[in-house]
């Protein structure tokens, strides 16, 4: 129970504090898809969907779940990565045994951090991860100055368009779930940012007929999708956002 107190305060408090504040330059809307720790479903149908609409996505990969069952997954494999990568999408990264990040302290952060770019090379040596994702979505106030050494960015789940002054290290990212939003939802995010010029991220897990809690439909992402196209809004990964911000 401490823990998971802890976390929240953590989490909290980190959304005030700024590690890496920057302003968005005036610019039109975009829009980022985003997957965490990567159920093979994503890694397929959520790719394939995404490059029939001209997009790519950002994977965050933890090493220890890759190839792996889990309750209501299973990891996607090495070569599917490779396949990713190889297409354009980016491969980003969690900590390597997805712990949170409120619980660790920076040796420990650091070895995560290690252990994970490592994995991921030994994949493919080509992919250099630039980008990080808070395990749960559970930011750390203490963490997140050693994260803006280690990584372009850091993204959590606070939803929301990124607009105006944004801190780097704790991007604002909307829930693509089916058991947390409709389309009608989704249509409010993409108008919010055709308003700001902003930045709209989404995250989710896995894209099925039959999500987990934590997954979309093909049908839900289809219509975020179409949205952005409706809207002539760019789909760019967090890597390329940043890139186009002068980050």
């Amino acid at each position: 129970m401490w823990s998971a107190l802890k976390g929240r305060v953590s989490n909290r408090l980190a959304r005030h504090f700024r590690a890496a504040p920057h302003r968005l330059p005036a610019h039109a809307p975009m829009v980022s898809f985003t997957f965490d720790d990567a159920p093979d479903s994503a890694a397929g149908e959520g790719a394939e969907l995404l490059e029939r609409h001209g997009g790519r996505g950002t994977y965050y990969l933890a090493g220890s779940l890759i190839g792996r069952p889990s309750e209501y997954w299973h990891g996607l494999s090495d070569d599917a990565i490779v396949r990713l990568h190889r297409a354009g999408h980016e491969i980003a990264c969690h900590t390597f045994s997805h712990r949170s990040s409120a619980t660790l302290d920076e040796a420990a952060m650091a070895r995560e951090i290690e252990r994970n770019r490592s994995h991921i090379h030994g994949i493919d040596a080509s992919i250099q991860p630039q980008n990080f994702a808070y395990p749960y979505g559970i930011a750390s106030v203490w963490r997140k100055p050693q994260l803006a050494r280690a990584f372009r960015s850091a993204r959590g789940i606070l939803p929301g368009v990124n607009s105006g002054i944004i801190d780097l290290q704790f991007l604002r990212a909307s829930p693509l779930i089916d058991r947390e939003i409709d389309t009608a939802g989704i249509d409010r995010y993409f108008n919010d940012a055709v308003l700001s010029g902003g930045w709209l991220i989404f995250y989710g897990h896995d894209v099925t007929d039959k999500p987990s809690p934590y997954g979309c439909t093909p049908h839900l992402m289809r219509h975020a999708l179409e949205a952005a196209a409706k809207r002539n809004m760019p789909i760019v990964t967090v890597a390329e956002a940043l890139q186009r911000i002068g980050a």
